[in-house]
């Protein structure tokens, strides 16, 4: 038998509370079709972006009570079962209408607004595989970001971006994020201490 019908014969269904049992070993994790995905760890310059923009975001969310943020551990619950963790994302205030507080576990379907920001071993069928998972999900921006070439990519559909960003420009959150801007060369700056 080869291995790839061993994997579909004995993959196994992923419940929420089986998914959030994982052992926290510092690994990330998410669920494509039916397969635990390892996302690893991203590195120094990775993560130091999205503390950058996570900043940049929160002060504008939270001025104007606009949503909630997540991080990267968080995953979203998407139509087919698959549990996506974008690197950076935000949740509009109208789709948690009723909630008092959010839950311990799952948020139904993309977030408004999803991040990602490319590691080394990311590939591009895996990276437009989650830009149309979001959008088939209620996304509304994606926002793709190269660390390594320094320019982000928006997205308003997943057929292709709308355009590219490069050093010189602005990112701002259009109306997904109304009044949040940053400079692109914020996200990519060199160390001075």
């Amino acid at each position: 038998m080869s291995s790839s019908t061993q994997a579909k014969t004995e993959k196994q269904v992923w419940t929420d509370e089986k998914f959030m049992a994982l052992p926290k070993d510092g690994h990330r994790y998410e669920i494509v079709n039916g397969d635990l995905i390892d996302m690893g760890n991203s590195g120094a310059l990775h993560g130091n972006i999205a503390i950058v923009l996570s900043s940049a975001l929160f002060g504008v969310v939270s001025a104007q009570k606009l949503g909630a943020l997540f991080d990267s551990s968080t995953a979203f619950k998407m139509k087919s079962g698959n549990k996506r963790s974008p690197d950076i994302s935000f949740f509009a205030k109208e789709r948690l209408q009723g909630m008092t507080e959010l839950p311990t576990g799952f948020l139904e379907g993309a977030p408004d607004l999803a991040i990602e920001i490319l590691s080394p071993g990311n590939t591009v069928e895996e990276i437009d595989d989650k830009i149309t998972e979001y959008f088939e999900n209620g996304a509304r921006l994606v926002w793709v970001i190269s660390p390594t070439q320094h320019y982000v990519l928006i997205y308003r559909c997943a057929q292709e971006p709308d355009r590219l960003l490069k050093s010189a420009d602005s990112l701002d959150g259009e109306e997904v994020i109304p009044g949040f801007t940053v400079p692109v060369a914020n996200l990519f700056q060199k160390l001075a201490f």
